[in-house]
């Protein structure tokens, strides 16, 4: 096999198996189910993984990569904003929050939050590739609006951190930690409230 081919079938089983402990959670996940949906043989997952512990690892850092390619074009906005910065705000609010909704973010949040006890080390393998790249992200973005005169003098780091802050916070509570459904009428609100608080401060 090739090593493109490789990679490839090593992508699949990860992004499989992430289905899988998503359904199931990790306890409950046998090797032999992932390699049944992957359309593999069990020593071919344990060819590329070794063990399950290093597959769900594995899985989680995969699907948060893939969590932060969707979330990091959505600041693309914010580049060129128009005339309009508080309307270009409040629509990069609302897809943001979509996109902390969409099924695998939430899946990723829930098997972190499930799986703490066990892998105390995941929150800070998580958090780096999401949100901290997001804030990472969105400073930039920020700090380039301050640049310009868009928005007041201020650490753009601490900027997006209280964007950030005003958007996820009632969205864990009224999504009940992910495992609600928030209406989009109602997480548009909540995109609302957070710019015109943020521009309060930041205008």
């Amino acid at each position: 096999m090739s090593s493109t081919g490789r990679i490839d079938k090593r992508q699949a089983i990860l992004d499989v198996a992430f289905e899988v402990f998503a359904r199931q959670g990790y306890a409950q996940t046998q090797v032999r189910e992932i390699a049944d949906a992957a359309g593999v043989a069990k020593p071919t997952v344990y060819s590329h993984f070794g063990d399950k512990e290093t597959l769900f690892r594995a899985a989680m850092a995969a699907a948060a990569a893939q969590v932060d390619a969707e979330n990091l074009p959505i600041l693309d906005r914010l580049r060129d904003p128009g005339d309009d910065l508080a309307a270009t705000l409040r629509d990069v609010s609302y897809r943001l929050i979509q996109a902390c909704c969409a099924e695998r973010s939430r899946s990723l949040r829930w098997l972190t939050y499930a799986q703490v006890g066990r892998f105390p080390d995941l929150i800070a393998t998580v958090q780096e590739r999401t949100q901290v790249r997001l804030r990472e992200a969105l400073a930039d973005r920020l700090g380039r609006l301050c640049a310009a005169g868009r928005l007041r003098a201020a650490d753009p780091v601490q900027a997006a951190e209280q964007l950030l802050a005003l958007l996820t916070a009632p969205m864990e509570i009224r999504s009940r930690l992910g495992t609600r459904r928030v209406p989009a009428a109602e997480a548009r609100k909540v995109a609302e409230a957070a710019v015109e608080t943020f521009l309060c401060a930041y205008a």
